[in-house]
């Protein structure tokens, strides 16, 4: 959404700059550029992601902890397209939040100090404001006509999610989430529902109907049958606006 920044320039009104994520992915994404440069971005081949590149230390992350692993890095860079949308986008993104006024970050200092510090020094002033959603929460008083509920999830609702839970002894269920952005081919599906399958645990898996590259997701039969009676399988369609 930096499109805004040149807007309020253009018509002489201040300008600051929501950044909903943390200081650390902030600083992740703004280093995606260099990664790029010294050759660790894009990877070579879809062997990378096994074969242990991801191990690959990177030093010298501002706000980081030393032995800053790629596999720290939001997964965005696990592409091995130069051109990928993605990959591009934050590339774009994090390099031009130097142009508002000022930054308001949903974080706060105890928690992420160092990349706050790092933040300060290449961006405009940063002010903390985070957790939002305590905000809200102490802010809007219950059943007024501003509490409609705060939530970042894209996807309709399953009913008996709960009801299943609820079934289930606690701290058993493994809970698989890939977001709402993140597609995979359906190779890559298939290795993740075996190794669901394999380890013998019940499970709640969020398959979105868009996970799969260029096609719906498809799963065995033999899955289905070793995964019978321990698992919450969520597959739901986009929220309307």
């Amino acid at each position: 959404m930096s499109w805004a920044y040149e807007a309020a320039k253009e018509i002489s009104v201040p300008c600051a700059a929501l950044w909903t994520a943390s200081a650390c992915g902030f600083m992740a994404y703004n280093h995606y550029k260099q990664l790029v440069e010294d050759g660790l971005v894009p990877l070579k081949d879809e062997a990378q992601l096994m074969d242990g590149y991801l191990n690959t230390v990177v030093d010298g992350v501002p706000g980081l902890c030393n032995g800053f692993q790629l596999r720290d890095f939001p997964s965005f860079i696990r592409t091995t397209d130069r051109d990928d949308i993605m990959l591009n986008f934050l590339i774009r993104e994090s390099a031009r939040l130097t142009l508002p006024d000022a930054v308001i970050i949903n974080t706060f200092d105890d928690l992420e100090k160092p990349a706050l510090d790092a933040m300060q020094a290449i961006l405009p002033p940063v002010y903390t404001l985070g957790p939002l959603l305590l905000h809200v929460r102490r802010l809007v008083p219950a059943g007024s006509p501003l509490d409609v509920g705060v939530g970042s999830n894209l996807w309709k609702e399953q009913d008996g999610l709960i009801e299943w839970l609820d079934s289930r002894p606690p701290r058993s269920v493994v809970y698989v989430n890939y977001g709402s952005i993140t597609v995979m081919t359906n190779e890559q599906l298939l290795e993740f529902a075996w190794g669901l399958a394999n380890n013998g645990y019940p499970f709640l898996w969020n398959v979105r109907p868009d996970l799969v590259k260029g096609d719906a997701a498809v799963l065995p039969p033999e899955f289905q049958a070793a995964i019978e009676g321990r698992v919450f399988s969520r597959r739901g369609a986009r929220r309307r606006s």
